[in-house]
């Protein structure tokens, strides 16, 4: 069976981009817009996934139960692991070092998440969606162990 694959870097590796760090710590909801558009594929702009966090932010102060859906769908399309805790426990403690973390594997997964879906697709190199392999395709081409972000990681040109 295969296992899930670490993350790339730590929860507490802040400070590996410094500028990303400040950024999700003034304005996290820029940050979460980011990833929450690669995450779903183009699906929620960065501006409707970030307007919606920071209004929940505002409002009731919660904003870490919706972002801590994201982790879960982005660890279940790269087949991480589930690390250091449950993903509500980690965007409940730490939710800037949470939405960090996310930031710094997509962009180590190849992606630029300051040019949102289409900017990533229209950059070639495979485009954007081939960052998303499934479990049983990597299963089946013998990536066993290795993980998902080894198999199909899309390449800046």
């Amino acid at each position: 069976m295969l296992s899930p694959s670490p993350w790339s870097t730590g929860l507490f590796d802040c400070f590996d981009d410094f500028g990303n760090c400040c950024l999700t710590f003034f304005c996290p909801c820029i940050t979460f817009g980011r990833i929450a558009e690669i995450v779903d594929r183009g699906s929620t702009s960065c501006g409707v996934g970030g307007g919606l966090y920071a209004l929940i932010l505002c409002s009731t102060g919660c904003q870490w139960i919706y972002s801590c859906f994201y982790r879960s769908k982005m660890r279940s399309l790269f087949f991480l692991e589930e690390s250091p805790c449950a993903d509500c426990l980690v965007h409940c403690c730490c939710e800037t070092c949470a939405l960090s973390q996310e930031y710094r594997e997509l962009f180590n997964r190849g992606f630029r998440l300051d040019l949102g879906w289409e900017g990533n697709l229209s950059r070639g190199s495979g485009g954007a969606g081939a960052g998303f392999a499934n479990r049983d395709a990597v299963r089946s081409a013998g990536h066993a162990g290795r993980g998902i972000h080894e198999a199909a990681v899309p390449r800046a040109a």
